[in-house]
């Protein structure tokens, strides 16, 4: 998995940084405020899976509860963005999430964050 760099939003603005998707997944550093923004210039419909790390935290009133993947279809030649990731469901040991993809040809994607002291 290659590492996506993490690109703060700001109110200067600046240009944005895409990556070609990773055939074997990417990671990005998420601190609970990151999202994706990913393009599809290929011809079908994939599908982005970011992996649930804790999926089932005790619950006083339910006895658990189950926290499922985040996932997003990107249409053929079309865009997307996904997130924020809750830090406690989806970070790895590496406080990092874990992005998967169906397909990867011609699919670019770019990490963002807004830091929230700015906002």
């Amino acid at each position: 998995m290659a590492e996506l760099t993490l690109q703060q939003i700001t109110e200067s603005g600046d240009q944005v940084d895409y990556a070609n998707a990773g055939e074997a997944g990417d990671t990005v550093d998420n601190a609970g405020s990151t999202f994706l923004h990913i393009k599809n210039g290929g011809g079908e419909t994939i599908t982005v899976t970011i992996a649930a790390e804790t999926t089932s935290v005790p619950n006083s009133i339910y006895g658990s509860l189950t926290k499922a993947n985040a996932s997003i279809a990107v249409e053929a030649a079309r865009e997307a963005v996904i997130g924020p990731f809750k830090v406690s469901a989806f970070n790895n040991s590496d406080d990092e999430i874990e992005i998967t993809y169906t397909a990867v040809t011609s699919v670019t994607i770019a990490a963002f964050y807004i830091n929230a002291s700015q906002l």
